[in-house]
């Protein structure tokens, strides 16, 4: 684990440093080819550089999110605003992260991508790259 996710780890509660570091151990075998770095504050996994998947301390919750997640068709994963196509999990205890289902989701953000890489470049139209 990189030095600054450890930091971002250790910064969290009890509980929540718990979910971190199973989010990451999962994501971190479900995705072995991502890069991930602390990304806007916190840490996000890359398939050639567009934004996959993510996890952040909220003040209730840590989130979960996928950037691709709303054409996952997984009704545990929650669409976020619609402005994109975000769709996010949150966590209060470890126990409320099925392993089973998290490395599904894994799985979907391989073949399910949109181009958020690109989408300044593209004047904020986002386009699909894979799997939609």
């Amino acid at each position: 684990m990189r030095e600054e996710i450890k930091s971002y780890h250790q910064a969290q509660s009890d509980e929540d440093r718990r979910i971190c570091d199973l989010l990451f151990t999962e994501i971190c075998k479900g995705l072995p080819e991502a890069e991930y770095k602390i990304w806007h504050g916190h840490p996000v996994w890359f398939l050639d550089g567009n934004p996959t998947v993510g996890y952040h301390k909220l003040k209730d919750s840590v989130r979960l999110m996928f950037w691709s997640g709303a054409d996952f068709d997984e009704e545990s994963l929650k669409p976020g605003t619609g402005k994109f196509k975000d769709a996010s999990a949150h966590y209060t205890n470890c126990e409320q992260i099925h392993t089973k289902d998290l490395r599904r989701w894994l799985e979907k953000s391989k073949q399910i991508q949109w181009d958020y890489k690109n989408l300044v470049k593209r004047k904020g139209k986002l386009v699909p790259l894979t799997g939609i």
